[in-house]
């Protein structure tokens, strides 16, 4: 947190896209926000093991079938044999945000500005110099490793009796978000992996095919999520080195604001976001314990140039 600059410090630079931090950690850094994860942050995170009881947090790469939302492609799989030999192969097709996923850099620029984390432009990524800028490999290097903690927002609103409508156009509001954390006896501390179970994946699970079919074809697609507001973006900027959720897009989507977190989180500070996480059996076992924080272990695929990545995650308490 050393020299952090205050949130309403942002932009840094004249001139650069609504609240970016572009070049605080140098013009040429890929890093973004995984810079909070020092190797001192990382080894207090370890305190966290007491049992060695690991969760997954990944959704099954073909859990949306033959439906992903957002036009995705979706997984396939050949399993093959290798005759005479008693052997097997097999290669796999997906689109990697068609399940649990970590979007990377080159995912989401400014859409006014045309522009990714730290002004890379479209032209930088497809152009003829065919570079792997702000690609995904990047973060392979040191992984997603930290400290995590869940807000199970879920079942704070059965707990309340708050409405929660994951396939319908709606904002999780900072103040419940505050209140979960309230209630769960929560303390953050600096570059914390923030993880909200919205209730979406408990949602999805009760829907037959012909539903899910139906809601897919919806355009835009409408999912509930974190508000987008000035203070959610404060709240992560003063706390987080990552955030993840288990719906679909993370925030309120289509976006209620001019500007989408996606584009300040993403293009303005590197800050990954996760998605589709299956969190169920984390709540379950927080919930067991009376217990919200945990080590966090997450892989990004070492792919050069590559937009998103399965998160290879988990969970150990």
């Amino acid at each position: 947190m050393l020299n952090l600059p205050r949130y309403s410090d942002l932009p840094l630079n004249k001139g650069d896209p609504f609240r970016s931090a572009w070049g605080l950690y140098g013009k040429d850094d890929q890093l973004g926000f995984l810079n909070r994860l020092t190797d001192e942050v990382v080894l207090e995170a370890a305190k966290e093991i007491k049992t060695g009881t690991r969760i997954s947090l990944n959704w099954p790469m073909d859990a949306q079938g033959d439906i992903p939302f957002f036009g995705r492609q979706t997984f396939h799989k050949n399993v093959y044999p290798k005759p005479p030999r008693i052997v097997n192969d097999d290669t796999w097709t997906f689109n990697t945000q068609s399940s649990s996923q970590w979007d990377g850099l080159r995912h989401f620029g400014y859409q006014k500005e045309a522009k990714f984390y730290n002004g890379v432009t479209m032209d930088d990524i497809h152009g003829k110099a065919c570079s792997n800028v702000n690609g995904i490999h990047a973060w392979s290097e040191r992984g997603i490793v930290g400290r995590g903690v869940l807000l199970d927002y879920h079942s704070w609103c059965l707990a309340n009796n708050i409405s929660y409508e994951p396939f319908k156009t709606g904002s999780i509001p900072l103040t419940h978000l505050k209140a979960v954390a309230e209630f769960q006896g929560v303390d953050f501390k600096f570059g914390d992996i923030l993880i909200i179970r919205s209730g979406y994946m408990a949602a999805y699970s009760t829907l037959q095919h012909a539903e899910l079919e139906s809601l897919s074809k919806v355009i835009p697609p409408t999912f509930s999520g974190i508000e987008q507001s000035e203070e959610v973006l404060e709240w992560i900027w003063d706390n987080f080195s990552a955030v993840a959720g288990d719906q679909p897009s993370f925030e309120c989507w289509p976006s209620q604001q001019p500007f989408l977190l996606h584009e300040v989180l993403l293009a303005g500070w590197g800050c990954p976001i996760g998605e589709l996480f299956d969190l169920e059996a984390l709540a379950g076992q927080c919930k067991k314990l009376g217990r919200y924080s945990f080590f966090v272990t997450s892989e990004v695929c070492n792919v050069p140039g590559g937009v998103a990545s399965p998160p290879n995650i988990l969970a150990i308490f």
